[in-house]
């Protein structure tokens, strides 16, 4: 099938046509035998690498109205909008929290690139452009099965069906092991297969060969101990740039990233000074010059614990073939497009708080699935480094084995509160049943009998009523706390805890921008900011010093440590907003650029949103939220705010 045969304008045929797409890949075409140009839902179970984006512009252009495209990351938001903004003729819009075009500007788009949470959000707050939508596109649907991005994707989804009745649903997934269940509860044709433009090949390297699964060993030369797995996965590096192809190597945490990058540049695999020049034009701290002094060797790091302008510097540059190798957390794998020859896992294991526990099966098949650049690589190969003891396991678990079940979040208590509150406040539903009818549409009702579904519901109505965001009388109907809390996008738990502090400031003798900034940074939506051993005492000191400026007491937190974290995020607020640097405060409390930029962009939207829930309070609280706000942007034009972004 030719592109040529699909019902696209002369532009966007000879579009397509000029970037190498001319003939339609054997999923694109099982897709348009599906109907996706003809409205059909679709669920397109098929490799990275495949045609899926194709697929997707495919069910856009041909709706009879916009389309919107619904994304896990705003890294991978970015790229979908550059690449829909190339379409001729397209009006494409993003929001994702970084980059927020306008209610405007998204209700005359042809197509919205957006996070699952922003649409959830727009829903929420009764935006118009919803209701328009002729096609929603989902991309790594799998994700629906996650426990933090799950719950409001399969919510988001059954809800916008009730928004824009008969709008076309296309879901798009590499690595889902039940496909037929996602098809099912989206009522949608399934498009499966496991058709690369790319051969790919995995294989369990041990002892000084590698064993592929298509039967072949390769014997390895290994300069250092053929049985260390870093001298491993440098020689697997060395062999793939020596080949012509470019690496990445995944690691388990930010620290073995950074080691790892280290070694490889110094082993002068290669050059990339004007990427190095880029990347330290972007700040001083120490983490940016020592990204900049790996690329000076043709290698990057990569984690969120860099600034998103370094992400995005080196995700372009590896794309541009202007760095060779990237040494990054799993995390990247999620990610943006990124496919390299050859795709190298060392730590298969990472610490989870309470011990080192095996990546999920789906994890690694996301990394493996980044082998094979269409058009520039003859062939893929996805590395995982194990030993003679570990080399079995290793091909069992992840090389022989599927990913494991996508199975629904929603169940989960915190989850659950979150969106019946958002269901009753955003007017979807004033009674149980109502609230029953809509979650009926979500992945959730769709394998949970009625009666399950129904005691889930009612803890947490109860739950809410004794929070004091829904009344439930003849009615459900949600409070003006109720209602503010779900319009500001915070969990009914951080709503709570805002009310709680904001009822203790209004005894206190004293109140101040510390005390909005710990009742902020404690609450369930800001994240956790590493506190390592060597800064406790200092922090434990700074809380007995500030005591009297805080809403829980030392010997009153439920969770101490956790605390005493939360105070930790304060103060580094606290004195970002007077005026400290990125390097200093990067240097001081031992976080990263990435780190500090997040937590200042979650900081700004809680203390917005306690902003909003304090008038419904009726404390006599005078405290600082908007000033705070208001100071984590300095409007210097030469001040080192770190852009997020």
């Amino acid at each position: 099938m030719r592109v040529r045969d699909l019902p696209l304008s002369p532009a966007m045929v000879d579009h397509f046509e000029s970037r190498g797409i001319d003939e339609l890949y054997p999923p694109q075409a099982a897709a348009v035998e599906a109907g996706v140009t003809d409205g059909r839902r679709l669920v397109a179970a098929v490799p990275t690498a495949s045609g899926k984006t194709f697929v997707a512009s495919l069910a856009m252009l041909t709706a009879d109205g916009p389309g919107l495209y619904i994304v896990p990351l705003r890294a991978l938001a970015r790229e979908k909008y550059e690449t829909f903004s190339d379409l001729p003729g397209a009006d494409v819009a993003i929001s994702t929290g970084d980059f927020d075009s306008t209610d405007e500007d998204l209700g005359d788009a042809d197509v919205v690139v957006a996070t699952s949470e922003k649409v959830d959000s727009a829903i929420r707050n009764g935006a118009d452009w919803i209701a328009d939508l002729a096609c929603v596109v989902v991309d790594e649907v799998h994700l629906v099965g996650s426990e933090d991005r799950g719950p409001t994707l399969e919510v988001t989804l059954a809800t916008l069906q009730r928004r824009a009745p008969g709008v076309g649903v296309v879901a798009l997934s590499a690595t889902v092991a039940n496909p037929e269940d996602i098809a099912g509860w989206l009522d949608a044709a399934l498009v499966e297969s496991d058709w690369r433009p790319v051969d790919l090949r995995t294989g369990v390297y041990a002892d000084g060969s590698v064993a592929f699964d298509d039967g072949t060993e390769r014997s390895m030369d290994v300069s250092g101990d053929p049985e260390d797995a870093t001298d491993a996965t440098e020689a697997l590096v060395t062999e793939a740039l020596d080949d012509g192809g470019q690496a990445l190597a995944f690691v388990r945490s930010r620290t073995e990233a950074e080691s790892l990058a280290d070694r490889l540049a110094a082993a002068g695999l290669g050059s990339s000074p004007e990427v190095a020049a880029d990347i330290r034009g972007l700040d001083g701290t120490e983490t940016g010059r020592r990204l900049a002094d790996c690329a000076d060797g043709g290698v990057a790091f990569h984690h969120a614990g860099l600034r998103s302008d370094h992400r995005i510097a080196v995700e372009r540059a590896f794309r541009d073939r202007d760095l060779r190798v990237i040494c990054a957390t799993p995390t990247l794998a999620a990610g943006v497009n990124v496919p390299a020859r050859r795709v190298v896992i060392r730590d298969q294991q990472r610490y989870t708080g309470s011990g080192m526990e095996w990546l999920p099966t789906l994890e690694v098949h996301q990394m493996c699935g980044r082998a094979g650049r269409p058009h520039l690589d003859p062939y893929g190969e996805a590395v995982l480094v194990g030993d003679d003891a570990s080399r079995d396991d290793l091909r069992e678990r992840y090389v022989e084995a599927g990913p494991e079940r996508v199975e629904s979040r929603l169940a989960d208590r915190n989850a659950l509160r979150t969106h019946v509150l958002s269901i009753v406040a955003s007017d979807f539903a004033a009674s149980r049943e109502g609230v029953l009818d809509v979650l009926d549409a979500t992945f959730f009702a769709y394998g949970t009998p009625t009666g399950e579904l129904g005691g889930v519901v009612d803890t947490a109505v109860a739950d809410l009523v004794e929070m004091g965001m829904i009344v439930d009388g003849d009615d459900l109907a949600a409070t003006d706390l109720g209602g503010r809390v779900s319009r500001q996008y915070v969990t009914p738990e951080t709503g709570a805890r805002i009310v709680a502090g904001i009822r203790t400031a209004a005894e206190m003798d004293t109140s101040t921008a510390l005390t909005a900034l710990e009742i902020v940074c404690d609450t369930p939506d800001m994240q956790d900011t590493y506190l390592g051993n060597r800064e406790r005492a200092d922090m434990y000191r700074f809380a007995r010093t500030h005591a009297d400026e805080f809403t829980t007491g030392m010997n009153e937190a439920e969770d101490f440590e956790e605390w005493l974290t939360a105070v930790k995020t304060a103060r580094v607020l606290h004195e970002w907003i007077e005026g400290a640097t990125a390097e200093e405060l990067v240097d001081r409390f031992r976080i990263g650029p990435g780190d500090l930029e997040s937590r200042i962009e979650r900081a700004d939207w809680l203390l917005g949103a306690a902003d909003a829930i304090s008038a419904a309070v009726g404390a006599d609280a005078a405290l600082p939220f908007r000033a705070c706000k208001e100071g984590l942007y300095p409007s210097d034009p030469d001040s080192d705010s770190p852009p997020v972004a």
